[in-house]
């Protein structure tokens, strides 16, 4: 990852960027609501700041994978 594109994240998308490269070396498939409670966001908040990062140029790959009940992201490290 750059840091011009780390220095364009806000502090929501900085904290679920670290989360996600944090967890997807033991989990692939994340639902909002459960980043959301582990950060202290709500699911909709999660859901539009991970919009950044899946438009990024960042080490992880990030995928819309489901909407059951909370959207489901597939992520690649």
């Amino acid at each position: 990852m750059s840091t011009a594109m780390a220095a364009d994240l806000t502090s929501k998308q900085r904290r679920i960027l670290q989360y996600l490269r944090e967890n997807a070396g033991t989990k692939t498939y994340f639902k909002s609501r459960l980043i959301g409670q582990e950060l202290g966001m709500t699911a909709k908040e999660v859901g539009s700041n991970i919009t950044a990062l899946q438009e990024g140029d960042f080490d992880i790959e990030i995928e819309k994978w489901g909407y059951s009940s909370s959207t489901t992201w597939k992520v690649d490290a």
